[in-house]
């Protein structure tokens, strides 16, 4: 089931309002009616694949209390293969068993060689690489002691289905979401009212902005050969800011719809593209993801200790994996390898962490230097988006080389692009969220604390105003772009 469609419109107020009459009785209850409402959510999309997310969260559920009640390593490294085995080995077959028959064909073909397999055509179930993770996090934290397992199924249903997040994040952990099953809910106003405000923002960056940029950026990316340099570098950068908007609209959507039945999620988005340099773009885009590889792979390869060498390798590791997680494409892997390389020198010098608080803090403008900074980051992860957007390596090569040659041999494509990035299509659309987002800044969403900031008279006809436009750039229901992952 998708947000931006009439069935959560009429979904979302009957779970909740159930939910609150529910958790009036008591909080299993509620857990009971959220597991159950998820299980339909879920199901709406493909009924058949509820079976593989039960049996994923069977799994982890039953070796996390084996594993907590073994009292030798090898009884405990056991069960916690199992579980990473299970995990990882349904996440394999499903995401990357084709790939990997494709690319065995196509390396004994350029030995002149023939390799009989077939592809199996797999149909990936929306999520899995999120709900993976979330239910293996649990079962490591545990074979840590950072969490006692659960005995009740329903709180770990609840969990792990939690439907807001369910099937594209944010990429929650057991010990910060698993204890807000485990008591009592009341219902906060306030808390309910900032997770309305979000939701709205989610939506006008989901609806105004990505799904507006979506049919221009893919226009401009076919028959590129066709294109102008301006065309190209239009398109490049409404992508950045379409898969912006699309994942960080979804995850607005769910993080203010978890605040209605008060739950908090862990923010997932941090306006990243006022980043200054690489290592803070990757603290501010897709958090739960960035934070869930640090945690989990990077500090137990070591980390940034060690001697160079293993530092890094540790930082190809990490980001190459990331990349792979994305999906089984060349285009994947290569956009990983690129912010890798990006990231290196801030590493070797040991200045990855040199940005770690918000730019310009209590002023309106920032300086000259960090506004280069932010230009600078932007273009560099603009060009990393062009392998994650293209179809293959090849095509993303010969966009990116094109866009130099373009614009020195005409000139004049600079004035169109100029042109082009103030005016043509979303383009102001999206310059208003930038002004929004820089203003809001230092909150933790745009439309944070919007009763402290705007009076009433002001406040209403903004959030009207947002609705209204919503509305009208509501067509077609656009799915979003990491129900892929």
């Amino acid at each position: 089931m998708l947000f931006n469609s009439i069935e959560f419109a009429l979904f979302l107020p009957i779970v909740f309002g159930v939910f609150w009459l529910l958790e009036r009785t008591s909080y299993q209850r509620g857990n009971v009616w959220l597991l159950a409402s998820s299980l339909f959510f879920y199901g709406w999309w493909d009924w058949r694949f509820l079976g593989l997310v039960i049996v994923n969260g069977s799994l982890d559920f039953f070796a996390a209390q084996l594993l907590a009640r073994s009292r030798t390593m090898p009884w405990r490294r056991f069960w916690m293969g199992v579980s990473l085995v299970g995990n990882l080995g349904m996440l394999g077959f499903f995401k990357y068993y084709d790939f990997f028959v494709l690319s065995f064909i196509d390396a004994f073909s350029l030995l002149g060689m023939s390799f009989d397999a077939r592809t199996l055509g797999i149909v990936l179930p929306v999520g899995i690489s999120f709900y993976t993770f979330q239910s293996l996090s649990y079962t490591i934290d545990v074979k840590r002691g950072d969490l006692q397992p659960t005995k009740d199924p329903m709180e770990f249903g609840a969990y792990l289905m939690f439907f807001p997040q369910l099937v594209a994040g944010p990429i929650e952990r057991g010990t910060a979401l698993l204890p807000q099953f485990q008591r009592s809910r009341t219902f906060d106003r306030r808390q309910a009212v900032d997770g309305a405000r979000q939701i709205l923002w989610g939506f006008f960056k989901k609806v105004v902005i990505a799904d507006q940029c979506a049919p221009l950026v893919n226009l401009l990316f076919e028959n590129h050969h066709d294109r102008s340099a301006s065309d190209l570098v239009l398109g490049a950068v409404l992508f950045a800011f379409q898969i912006y908007g699309d994942f960080g609209g979804y995850s607005d959507i769910a993080i203010g719809t978890a605040r209605l039945f008060g739950i908090d999620l862990m923010r997932n988005f941090a306006y990243p593209y006022f980043s200054r340099d690489i290592g803070e773009f990757w603290r501010r885009w897709h958090i739960s993801l960035s934070t869930w590889f640090r945690d989990y792979l990077y500090i137990p390869l070591g980390g940034s200790r060690g001697g160079t060498l293993q530092r890094v390798r540790n930082t190809f590791i990490i980001f190459l994996v990331s990349g792979s997680w994305h999906g089984a494409n060349y285009t994947f892997i290569a956009w990983g390898a690129f912010h890798a390389m990006l990231f290196l020198p801030l590493l070797l010098a040991r200045s990855n962490r040199a940005h770690t608080g918000t730019v310009a803090p209590g002023r309106f403008l920032p300086s000259l230097i960090d506004a280069t900074r932010m230009v600078v980051t932007f273009i560099l992860v603009d060009i990393a988006w062009v392998f994650f957007r293209a179809p293959d390596i090849t095509t993303a090569i010969s966009i990116l080389s094109s866009i130099p040659s373009g614009l020195l041999q005409h000139p004049g494509q600079l004035l169109l692009l100029l042109k082009d990035l103030l005016i043509r299509g979303p383009m102001p659309f999206i310059w208003l969220l930038l002004v929004t987002e820089w203003i809001a800044r230092e909150r933790q969403h745009a439309l944070a604390e919007l009763d402290q900031r705007l009076p009433v008279v002001l406040r209403w006809p903004l959030y009207y105003t947002i609705i209204i436009t919503v509305l009208y750039h509501t067509g077609s229901e656009q799915t979003f772009i990491y129900f892929q992952f």
